[in-house]
């Protein structure tokens, strides 16, 4: 649940990719941190114990006396029984002791220094990414689907900074952090949610959600907000499919029955429907993109480019496409662009897109 501040500035936080670190080893660092200030003011107050007064006596520290005065003294208790009576130990007070009160002080207080600092942190740059963010890509789900959403972008040179992760799931989101990504905790069926995620500034939005009603209200919030984006969403029943099309998005994807189509073609063709395990695993050999026709292939025809081992499924041009069993293209032109399946290797970035 939202804050009262948020909800007024209809701005919730964003995470980020962070390092983090347990609970045991940030208390051990500070401990130890604290340890070595005392133990250093200790030394340097022994060191010179010829210029403290115990009671008005001179010279008479122990060890444990030494101990005592840099406990009081860093805690800030200060009984004033033994007190620096030279020159040099008041120096030594002044620009040794005192850093190492205020450090010491900075380490007893530094669950309140560091979530205040955080908070900082987060706001700033969650008003910086919000300031610059533009043309980002939103996916609304973070379980199988979303997860493989987005390491397919990510894999295909999509910046993690410009994938942005809505879910009300708070493990998800920081899975998506510890992912590189930007994670918006929240119900994506509320408006302020999604405008957490700057949808109204977003190219491309994903509804990965595991309900088709949610799936609907979901994509008719997000195309209201973000009218020229496109979207594309996930179906578990194909009768939804056109109810989701009517919602607002371009492409909707039936999860539950084509995974039935291909387990039903892996028994009927296994060949076949190893092929396409393939085109869909972007960890094995084979991968579909949609790429720009280079310089070279200028004037070629797409069994050209069917010969030089990639094979030509669609040409888009000026926004038709013309897909290999209809096509009508036989010349490649300037600003064509390619739907090929190529092989993975050789292709690191994969930034075709």
């Amino acid at each position: 649940m939202k804050s009262r501040e948020q909800a007024a500035t209809g701005r919730g936080p964003l995470h980020f990719a962070s390092r983090r670190f347990s609970p045991v080893r940030n208390i051990t660092v500070r401990l130890l941190v604290a340890l070595a200030a005392l133990v250093i003011t200790a030394i340097i107050v022994y060191l010179e114990k010829g210029c403290y007064a115990d009671r008005g006596l001179t010279g008479t520290l122990t060890p444990i006396d030494a101990l005592y005065y840099a406990t009081v003294s860093l805690s800030t208790t200060g009984y004033g029984d033994i007190v620096p009576v030279c020159e040099s130990s008041r120096l030594a007070n002044i620009f040794i002791i005192t850093p190492l009160r205020f450090l010491f002080l900075i380490v007893l207080v530094g669950t309140t220094v560091e979530v205040l600092t955080q908070r900082t942190r987060e706001e700033f740059r969650s008003a910086r990414w919000r300031k610059t963010v533009k043309d980002h890509i939103v996916i609304i789900g973070y379980g199988v689907k979303g997860r493989s959403a987005a390491r397919s972008l990510t894999e295909n040179g999509v910046a993690g900074s410009h994938i942005v992760i809505v879910t009300p799931d708070r493990a998800a989101v920081d899975e998506a952090s510890r992912d590189g990504l930007v994670g918006v905790l929240g119900d994506a069926r509320r408006e302020d949610v999604l405008r957490d995620a700057a949808v109204e500034k977003a190219a491309k939005i994903i509804v990965a959600t595991n309900e088709d009603d949610t799936s609907v209200l979901v994509t008719l919030t997000a195309r209201r907000l973000a009218p020229t984006a496109m979207i594309v969403a996930a179906v578990r029943e194909s009768q939804n499919a056109d109810i989701l099309r009517q919602s607002g998005a371009d492409t909707v994807i039936p999860t539950a029955e084509a995974a039935g189509r291909l387990m039903g073609l892996s028994l009927v063709s296994p060949v076949a429907g190893d092929l396409m395990e393939d085109l869909l695993d972007s960890g094995r050999g084979l991968e579909i993109v949609e790429r720009d026709i280079t310089r070279a292939e200028l004037g070629l025809a797409p069994s050209d480019i069917d010969a030089q081992g990639q094979i030509v499924l669609a040409v888009v041009r000026r926004g038709e496409v013309h897909r290999f069993d209809k096509s009508g293209v036989t010349i490649l032109e300037q600003g064509d662009r390619l739907v090929v399946i190529r092989s993975g290797d050789g292709h690191p970035g994969k930034s075709d897109r």
